[in-house]
């Protein structure tokens, strides 16, 4: 059985043949495919060949969720064998650039005997409109709690309102409902995830003068509070990362007299922090990524004049090494750890204007080398690793506006693709993958300097 199907998304559009039960054998080694994305969805593996242009067949194999992209057509270099697991498709014809919009495709299924035809609706990208916070805020922290919903905490409501409530967003109503408030109102803390699906917050700022080295852990179950261990020194505008054994290191921040080079573990079965190794630059608006060997990597960042350096963290040793620096300076950039291991850098400040380029770190050679540039200079925007494994960058500040541009980076062309705008510009607001992959992007400041307390759905 072959089917001809049209598939749609943001405004663009093309038809592939569908064959079913069937999979495609190279005949070569050049037909090998350029991306696999893990998807549970066919139309998600459509959608994602669709994104891509140089995308001319994808096969979807049901039971390991995967999605093979090529670059060929499927019936060229190779040929079609049986398999009740995989869906090969070839692409007919495409426009895959913005034309008119339409939200019905119509599927045409051809045997040699029969045929029928039926009419689908295709969910065109974009960002939707979803409940609003009880309150606008900023520097605030948010994170997917075990159940699914989205735990936001603190932040500042205006030049002068540090927060101390929290709020619980629910994907399935799309509404939010006040939890309990934290002991300490506080702003440009860290949120980590524990492993008993608690979350510590810790850190942060309370007002303009005091700076906070108190923690304080959310019990999910009841939506309390309670205080635990205190750092030894506060720290503001930190970066926190949960360790292959469960503890937390909180790395770098300010507090308030200078930029702090030393880091802390958090033990979770304790509650207490211990001091371990120095960094060799103190910095705050730092960056800190996980490695696939547990490692933590440290770029970036501000100590009175913007960073460029890199360094490592053993979690083994409790040990920082220095590894190569990064060709720009940046503070308050973005990094996300790519499937492939790598780790991207986007954006941030030089201290001279807001960069529009980003970099990528090789852990196994220990290098930087550039790739595809965003297509505007963007600072205090968010990252999110969508489930193709592309990440989409949303919102920020560039001297002249607060932005509501998206745009997302292929790992496998390494290039950036503009997609729909949110419909608020906001910057200092926060970005969380919901469980059906959706981003939740929440509060934020606007235009004219205004604490929002919108939310929205990509």
């Amino acid at each position: 059985m072959i089917i001809t199907q049209t598939v749609g998304e943001d405004t663009r559009s093309m038809r592939m043949s569908l064959i079913p039960d069937s999979k495609f054998q190279c005949a070569n080694t050049t037909c090998l495919p350029f991306i696999n994305v893990i998807t549970s969805k066919i139309r998600n593996c459509q959608v994602a060949c669709l994104a891509q242009s140089q995308c001319r067949a994808a096969t979807f194999h049901r039971s390991t969720c995967n999605c093979e992209l090529f670059d060929n057509m499927l019936n060229q270099n190779g040929t079609m064998l049986a398999d009740v697991d995989a869906t090969s498709m070839n692409v007919i014809s495409g426009t895959r650039f913005p034309s008119e919009s339409a939200t019905t495709s119509t599927t045409t299924s051809s045997i040699t005997t029969t045929s029928s035809t039926t009419t689908t609706t295709t969910a065109i990208p974009k960002w939707t409109m979803t409940g609003n916070m009880s309150v606008g805020r900023y520097g605030h922290t948010a994170s997917t709690l075990a159940n699914g919903s989205v735990l936001v905490a603190g932040g500042r409501v205006n030049g002068t309102s540090y927060l101390n409530s929290a709020e619980l967003y629910n994907p399935s109503t799309g509404t939010w409902t006040t939890t309990g408030n934290m002991s300490v109102a506080r702003y440009y803390h860290t949120a980590s995830t524990l492993a008993n699906g608690s979350i510590l917050v810790a850190g942060g700022q309370e007002s303009g003068s005091v700076y906070l080295n108190s923690t304080e852990l959310y019990n999910p179950s009841t939506g309390t509070w309670t205080m635990t261990g205190n750092m030894s020194i506060a720290r503001y505008a930190s970066t926190a990362s949960t360790l292959v054994n469960g503890s937390v290191l909180v790395v770098g921040g300010f507090n308030g007299v200078s930029y702090l080079n030393s880091a802390e573990l958090y033990n979770p079965s304790t509650g207490t922090w211990t001091a371990t190794g120095n960094m060799s630059v103190g910095k705050a608006y730092h960056t800190a990524s996980t490695l696939a060997n547990g490692s933590i990597l440290v770029v970036g960042g501000y100590n009175g004049g913007c960073l460029n350096n890199a360094e490592l963290y053993n979690s083994l040793t409790g040990t920082w090494t220095t590894t190569v620096s990064m060709s720009d300076a940046r503070s308050r950039p973005t990094a996300s750890t790519l499937a492939n291991g790598l780790v991207l850098v986007a954006g941030g400040s030089n201290c001279v204007s807001y960069v529009g380029s980003t970099v990528l770190y090789d852990p196994s050679a220990g290098t930087w080398t550039a790739t595809g540039s965003m297509n505007i200079g963007r600072y205090y925007h968010t990252a999110s690793t969508l489930t193709n494994g592309s990440i989409l960058v949303a919102g920020g500040y560039n001297d002249v506006s607060y932005l509501n541009s998206a745009e997302f980076y292929n790992p496998s062309t390494g290039t950036w693709t503009t997609t729909r705008s949110m419909n608020v510009g906001r910057y200092y607001h926060t970005a969380s993958i919901l469980a059906n992959g959706s981003v939740l992007v929440a509060g934020g400041q606007g235009s004219g300097g205004v604490y929002l307390n919108s939310a929205e759905l990509y």
